[in-house]
């Protein structure tokens, strides 16, 4: 499985590829998208300026290219707002038009209309199927691949279980069209699949959420939450879910803004790995599960903060590697990433009856 990391400057690309990145993704926002349109019709939902979020300059992106061609390690650019308004689709066309052709190949898209919009005007770039498009079967697995995805990203949401069972009919399916998917990038015979496994858990749902991300308000993701029954009556809760409850012997369960457990803190620093969001526990069984991604979430992170994510995330893989089972891999992750304890703020939440 390949790290893909959220790169939030041209001045970041060095240094994480030397801790260890295999690809990035980027948002780039050209300072005319900014002027004309502002925050509230968003290019790629993270229009902020006060910090290293995303490029706002095409000399960047001639820098970043440069670098790129320097190094071998892909940057996918992000257009993730879930809809646009009808005269900004040509707009968008020309920008990543001219992206094309300083060498960036690779969009993560969440608007199926941009999708369309781009393969009815025979711009034959590579798309990676946002994880804000919110896929949850194989049918809508099915149904983008007549617009020749090159990946899947899945979303927040997602249970192992889930991915298990698309990323298999996909393998079935490519098996049966001896091993050359029809509607797939020509020279691409396999679909690749790619889940979320360090930083920024958010209790929404991205296809589902309207929360602006910009300098002038904070983050509606932001916001401490619990989650718990709504009323006084019963209410149905799922299985794993009320069980871990009574593990924990809790009514209800603070997963942001809460303070850590007694037994864990952060290094001189102030960083903890995993402290916004973990899947590293899951990692034997999202490999089982044919994901060939990972997505490290972290534009606009301290540099810093993002290099350990990225350094520790390999560690964890060189973990798997020599892993013969997910007991195993577990037990030697904990020994070595997670002596004291870790956040339990976790990506898979089904794997609290491991924990």
């Amino acid at each position: 499985m390949k790290i893909t990391a959220g790169l939030g400057s041209v001045e970041e690309y060095e240094r994480f590829v030397r801790a260890g990145a295999d690809e990035f993704f980027s948002g780039y926002v050209p300072y005319e998208w900014a002027k004309k349109y502002g925050t509230v019709m968003p290019l790629n939902r993270r229009e902020v300026l006060a910090y290293n979020v995303q490029i706002g300059s095409f000399s960047e992106m001639e820098i970043l290219s440069a670098m790129v061609k320097e190094y071998g390690r892909p940057v996918h650019l992000t257009f993730n707002s879930l809809y646009y308004i009808p005269e900004q689709y040509p707009e968008i066309a020309e920008i990543i038009k001219r992206c094309m052709e300083i060498g960036f190949h690779s969009y993560i898209i969440a608007d199926p209309a941009l999708i369309l919009y781009l393969r009815q005007n025979n711009i034959d770039c590579e798309i990676h199927l946002s994880g804000e498009t919110a896929e949850v079967n194989r049918g809508m697995v099915d149904f983008f691949q007549k617009l020749k995805l090159k990946r899947v990203i899945f979303h927040r949401k997602n249970t192992i279980k889930d991915m298990q069972s698309i990323i298999a009919y996909q393998r079935i399916t490519e098996t049966e069209q001896s091993g050359h998917v029809q509607n797939v990038m020509p020279e691409q015979s396999r679909v690749e699949f790619e889940a979320f496994i360090l930083n920024e858990l958010c209790q929404f749902t991205g296809a589902f959420c309207n929360s602006l991300h910009c300098d002038e308000m904070g983050y509606l993701c932001r916001v401490p939450y619990r989650l718990g029954a709504m009323s006084t009556r019963k209410v149905q809760e799922s299985t794993k879910f009320d069980k871990w409850k009574q593990e924990k012997n809790q009514e209800t369960i603070d997963f942001t803004g809460g303070e850590l457990p007694e037994s864990i803190s952060r290094d001189t620093n102030g960083y903890l790995c995993g402290e916004t969001g973990c899947g590293l526990c899951a990692l034997y069984q999202l490999q089982e599960a044919g994901i060939t991604h990972l997505k490290l979430v972290g534009r606009g992170n301290y540099t810093d903060f993002m290099e350990k994510d990225i350094r520790n995330l390999r560690r964890a893989l060189s973990i798997l590697e020599v892993s013969d089972s997910n007991v195993i891999y577990r037990q030697n992750l904990k020994e070595e990433l997670f002596p004291y304890g870790c956040s339990e703020n976790c990506y898979y939440k089904e794997n609290f009856k491991y924990k």
